[in-house]
């Protein structure tokens, strides 16, 4: 048992394993990876760097007093907090300017649907930091809160301020409709020797430090198999840092992403990072039948969401028999569903990165080599 860090352990829905022991945690999350891939607890690599202080975002709820998190097994109380053990230190200061500048604002009133003020979505990777102020589309009064954001924008600590609005009847924090009132609405951030740009709207990893960790593992790999006449075929690429990072050991890289803001910003990341082999494709990886895949020396990269990849993806790839499959995944128990499918591939080895440290969540990497 440890004693949690965090005062509103217990209170706020966030982290569930304050009053766990690390060392426990990683063991627990081992053990429940090993159960979905069927291997041995002991062969799986772990890696884990700081239990706390490592978020670079988070989505806040704006309350009275300031902004909070949803209540454990109630989300529609918030819990008024000031600080976030789990968010690094700039993070948590972007919490305090807040605080400090939007005391009393109208909030907004989930269950009546009423108040303009919803989100605060914070984010501080190494480079320019963000806050998107995300305003109830409905409201009457988002003029004025308009120009309240835009008078803290002035003093704003966060090089990068957005306005984003949505329907009073959802409950997201992001969205197709928003403006910038300071900066840009493009955040970047370093992996291994290379800068990636992504969008304020879109997904990146929270823990930068660990999610170099998976970087250098999955370069490892590719190092490994590659050879100048391979050819690499990076599915869900999301902005195309797993293929671009190792765009290097093989002959050519295909670039595969649905979503049109990855698209654009991958296409920024090749030419910053002075990529010549690669092509990107706009796809959604479940029709990747329809592209001209090499069949021969073809090794994937596969970053599936938490639902996986598509069975017609799996069915697909099953034909191509491509030599190697590093899968990444968020979702150990999918990841064991999916893999099992590739009957004609060994399971050569696999790790597990805590990029969720005081979660029950992990991200996890198996590496299939045909047989």
């Amino acid at each position: 048992m440890a004693n949690p860090l965090c005062p509103y352990f217990g209170n706020c829905g966030g982290c569930s394993s304050q009053h766990i022991d690390y060392e426990t945690q990683l063991d627990n999350k081992r053990r429940q990876l090993a159960a979905s891939i069927k291997v041995d607890a002991d062969s799986i690599q772990v890696f884990s760097d700081m239990p706390f202080n490592y978020r670079n975002r988070m989505d806040f709820t704006f309350t009275p007093r300031g902004i909070g998190l949803r209540k454990k097994g109630d989300w529609k109380h918030i819990v008024d907090i000031d600080r976030c053990s789990i968010s690094n230190d700039r993070l948590n200061r972007l919490i305090t300017e807040i605080r400090q500048n939007f005391n009393g604002i109208d909030c907004f009133d989930i269950r009546k649907k009423i108040g303009t003020y919803r989100y605060a979505v914070i984010r501080t990777p190494s480079g320019a930091a963000s806050i998107s102020f995300v305003l109830n589309e409905d409201s009457n009064q988002t003029g004025g809160a308009i120009d309240k954001i835009k008078r803290y924008a002035k003093i704003s600590s966060a090089e990068n301020i957005i306005v984003t609005y949505v329907p009073k009847h959802t409950d997201i924090s992001i969205s197709e409709e928003f403006f910038v009132v300071k900066g840009a609405d493009m955040l970047t951030e370093n992996y291994l020797d290379k800068t990636f740009t992504y969008s304020v709207q879109g997904f990146f990893q929270n823990n930068t430090v660990m999610a170099n960790k998976m970087h250098e593992y999955v370069r490892s790999l590719c190092q490994r198999h590659a050879n100048k006449s391979s050819s690499l075929l990076d599915l869900y690429a999301g902005v195309g840092a797993f293929g671009i990072n190792n765009a290097e050991f093989f002959k050519n890289l295909l670039i595969v992403e649905s979503d049109k803001h990855c698209i654009a910003a991958a296409r920024i990341n090749i030419e910053k990072n002075g990529i010549k082999n690669a092509e990107i494709v706009e796809l959604d990886a479940m029709q990747i039948r329809k592209l001209d895949i090499p069949a021969n020396d073809l090794f994937v990269i596969t970053d599936p969401p938490r639902s996986g990849m598509h069975p017609k993806t799996i069915e697909h790839l099953i034909k191509l028999r491509p030599k190697v499959i590093v899968y990444i995944s968020c979702n150990v128990e999918q990841l064991g569903k999916d893999i099992s499918k590739f009957r004609d591939y060994e399971l050569k080895s696999s790790a597990m990165f805590d990029l969720f440290p005081q979660t029950p969540h992990v991200e996890a990497i198996a590496e299939l080599v045909l047989k």
